[in-house]
């Protein structure tokens, strides 16, 4: 599995490197001292797991998550144990405070993912997908879904009554979604145009879109053009 590490210490970027290396199953191909640069590489560069210090020297490590587009697996280090909360809030695979513990290094490791298949099918109206959230199961037609929103590391699914939660990065979600039926509204959003009602025009060049549901949903500037050529306007 390919790694960043985003730490501002040298030293702290060193001891974790060292840890790692009795870790044969993770490959640390770069590492980041500031928000900007893990933006970059981690969009660059797509890890399967970063490990992601909060205090950083321009920002915090919350502010590198808001602005990537594809979420790899999150694994907090740092020194405050304040941040806890916040960090599971965004989906944290884990949170391990510094010196890092050898032995709750593996534990966090342990609940990676495997790599996802690249060559996934692309799914169509009437495929079905298999959903689990704890207990509840179902089995629904992609047609049917309204709309997948970002939670970190997964991704919420909205279908009838129902909201389940997949460990899934909506930039995953969509590699696979018929294009002709669903949009990229946004970095939180992709939505289904059959449930679409109303678009509006807003004065910063973006869009609003009104859902028959009543739920309105901006349109970033940056997918508006992509907007009006899907249907032609």
């Amino acid at each position: 599995m390919k790694a960043i590490i985003i730490e501002d210490s040298r030293l702290a970027r060193q001891e974790l490197k060292e840890l790692l290396k009795k870790h044969k199953e993770i490959e640390v191909i770069d590492e980041a001292v500031n928000t900007g640069e893990a933006i970059d590489k981690i969009n660059e560069l797509n890890p399967q797991v970063i490990f992601l210090d909060i205090n950083l020297g321009d920002g915090s490590g919350f502010d590198v998550l808001e602005q990537i587009d594809n979420m790899p697996a999150v694994i907090f280090t740092t020194a405050y144990d304040e941040f806890a909360i916040q960090a599971f809030e965004v989906n944290a695979l884990d949170y391990l405070m510094k010196p890092i513990n050898p032995k709750k290094l593996k534990l966090a490791i342990d609940k990676v993912p495997p790599i996802e298949h690249v060559n996934e099918p692309l799914l169509k109206e009437e495929s079905k997908i298999f959903v689990k959230d704890g207990e509840r199961c179902w089995l629904i037609e992609i047609g049917r879904i309204r709309q997948f929103r970002s939670a970190g590391n997964y991704a919420q699914i909205y279908f009838d009554e129902n909201k389940p939660m997949i460990y899934k990065s909506l930039s995953k979600i969509e590699e696979r979604l018929p294009k002709d039926l669903f949009f990229r509204a946004n970095r939180q959003m992709i939505v289904n145009l059959n449930y679409i009602k109303h678009v509006e025009a807003m004065g910063n060049s973006g869009l609003l879109l009104t859902m028959i549901d009543g739920k309105e949903v901006d349109v970033s500037r940056r997918h508006t053009s992509n907007f009006k050529q899907l249907l032609s306007l």
